[in-house]
């Protein structure tokens, strides 16, 4: 089975001063956060839509999805954990202890805030996950990017032709996901970024998805402004 776990357990702390996590600030007619998880309600491979909140608003949660989807039992509000990877250990308990966890157990995770991605990355990123166990969707970067140790003193300036600036979705076999994490130490999980470090750290191949300059993720207040333009604009798919 294939499942969407959308990760909206952040505060949003880059957003400025607002009392609300920036994936519940309203974009056009509804909130971010509802326009990211109708992208993958929509979308048939998925067996159900796991939602990853904050624990004190996982109640407005499940009332803001009733209220934009109706009464569905395809969709499903659980607490977040203290890191973005408990987070995701979280909803992996949620599916192996309503579904069960066996070897085809797929995850597509995507950040909440990130409201504009498209079925064809979607699609890339199930089949993906399913041949090789792991994804990570990506654009090229087009920047030159440099490295300092101290931030103040340049220590490096890569190669920008192997670069590449990661978005969302990741995407996994979700057994292979927990098997991996449960076996990092304590010192591992304590400088993991993201869900993909854990299998590379574990020599685990992640392969490459395309993404879209448009996969944007609204972090600031300027991303808001520029995501109301791209709304109100002639977006495609």
């Amino acid at each position: 089975m294939t499942f969407a776990v959308v990760l909206a357990g952040g505060i949003g702390s880059r957003m400025g001063n607002t009392e609300t996590p920036k994936q519940y600030l309203v974009l056009g007619n509804k909130p971010i956060i509802i326009h990211t998880i109708e992208r993958f309600f929509v979308y048939p491979e998925f067996e159900h839509v796991i939602v990853l909140a904050p624990k004190a608003w996982v109640a407005h949660t499940e009332n803001m999805i009733k209220k934009s989807l109706g009464d569905t039992d395809k969709v499903s509000v659980v607490a977040g954990g203290s890191t973005r990877n408990e987070t995701l250990m979280n909803a992996i308990r949620f599916i192996e202890e309503n579904y069960g966890l066996d070897d085809d157990t797929i995850i597509v995770t995507h950040d909440a805030v990130r409201p504009f991605v498209t079925h064809r990355i979607i699609e890339e990123n199930i089949a993906a996950a399913k041949q090789y166990g792991a994804c990570d969707t990506v654009v090229p970067a087009t920047d030159t990017i440099v490295e300092s140790q101290d931030g103040e003193i340049i220590s490096q300036i890569p190669n920008r032709a192997t670069l590449f600036q990661g978005q969302t979705p990741q995407s996994f076999n979700a057994k292979k996901l927990k098997e991996l994490y449960e076996s990092l130490t304590d010192a591992e999980k304590d400088i993991l970024t993201d869900a993909c470090k854990i299998f590379a750290m574990k020599g685990e191949k992640v392969y490459l998805v395309q993404g879209e300059v448009s996969n944007m993720k609204i972090t600031y207040p300027f991303d808001l402004k520029v995501a109301a333009t791209m709304l109100g604009g002639d977006f495609e798919e």
